[in-house]
């Protein structure tokens, strides 16, 4: 562990009955960190964090918070809050009350938690609603209200599981901007939970990709979207294809890859030989249509349609070996060749990504 780290989670193992839920993870989370946990349902996120916080105990593996083996610890010995999706306020209690619930329990005195509730009313932006009742909230005050009654109690690490999964696209995008504001302010260690990838890049300091109870990738968002270490990685984030082959030659971190439609060059972090079974993965924004061959790139597709997708035009290309590959470009159709015509098919190298045979 470094002086910077707050939080390690050392070989965790965990199983419900015959399912292995987690196996053998480890991880450490540095001080003042925004970190999300990432992937589907079931691989694991909500155990970890159920873990962390002291809800279920690990089968093996070890909890250190601050230095301290908190393992074996109850959820009032560990200084971790939880903001859980259902908000879980209590619906008798107005909004002062609910957020100095805590603070009554540790007998802080009455006019510390007038004070205390004012202060986060302020940083959550809800001045004035002391009085109010659950019932009386919108969705995204009734979250406000809960993240307020977890951090005014100053917890070293707030867990955050898929809080903003109920509300609509738009609150969910200002309540996005918003927590992230807020945590930088506080300073507070965030762990989060969600299984939605935008939400994970917008948010994050780094990124911890989940699958079946196992860490794929942990990186920044630019590390995650940009050089996926796994085929899980380049599948699950963003919205790309996935094409293998086989090295040619890699020449100054740049590789060339013969595929079965043509060949290309992508980023390759390690020196792989020529010969060595690879894939390339590329993102659809990053693909794009030349009437003319590029260099170092043979492929030849057929545009299938155009499709119109709000922010970008979605173009459908059929390769030579009937594989499929989405251009998204932002252009008009009438910028582009029409549907039927044969163009070739390329892409920045620095945006595409070579994975190894060992992490298909």
């Amino acid at each position: 562990m470094s002086e910077q780290t707050l939080l390690s989670l050392q070989a965790l193992t965990k199983s419900f009955g015959d399912t292995k839920v987690l196996k053998g993870i480890s991880l450490d989370v540095k001080k003042g960190e925004f970190l999300t946990l990432l992937g589907p349902s079931g691989c694991g996120k909500t155990t970890t964090i159920r873990i962390i916080a002291g809800l279920i105990p690990p089968d093996t593996g070890r909890v250190i918070l601050n230095g301290e083996d908190v393992t074996d610890l109850p959820p009032n010995k560990r200084n971790v809050n939880t903001v859980f999706q259902n908000y879980a306020l209590f619906p008798h209690m107005n909004v002062e009350r609910n957020i100095t619930y805590g603070l009554r329990m540790r007998s802080v005195p009455r006019d510390r938690q007038r004070e205390l509730t004012k202060t986060m009313l302020d940083l959550v932006r809800l001045p004035g609603y002391e009085r109010r009742m659950p019932s009386m909230l919108s969705g995204g005050q009734r979250q406000r209200v809960a993240i307020a009654r977890a951090v005014v109690l100053e917890p070293d690490v707030l867990l955050l599981d898929e809080p903003l999964g109920a509300l609509d696209l738009k609150l969910r995008q200002q309540m996005q901007r918003e927590l992230k504001e807020l945590q930088a302010r506080l300073g507070i260690t965030f762990i989060y939970i969600t299984h939605d990838q935008e939400e994970a890049l917008n948010m994050s300091d780094r990124i911890a990709i989940m699958n079946n109870g196992a860490f794929e990738q942990i990186g920044t968002p630019e590390d995650i979207y940009e050089r996926p270490a796994t085929r899980f990685a380049a599948q699950f984030i963003g919205q790309g294809s996935l094409f293998e082959g086989e090295i040619i030659k890699v020449d100054k971190g740049i590789a060339s890859i013969k595929l079965t439609f043509g060949e290309a060059l992508a980023a390759c972090a390690n020196a792989l030989a020529p010969g060595s079974k690879a894939a390339v993965s590329v993102h659809a924004e990053r693909v794009n249509i030349s009437a003319a061959p590029v260099p170092g790139f043979k492929i030849r597709a057929k545009i299938i349609a155009h499709r119109y997708a709000g922010s970008a035009l979605r173009t459908e290309l059929k390769l030579s070996d009937g594989n499929e590959l989405i251009a998204s470009n932002l252009c008009a159709a009438s910028d582009l060749p029409a549907a039927g015509e044969m163009v070739y098919v390329y892409w920045d190298p620095g945006h595409a990504a070579i994975i190894g045979e060992g992490a298909l």
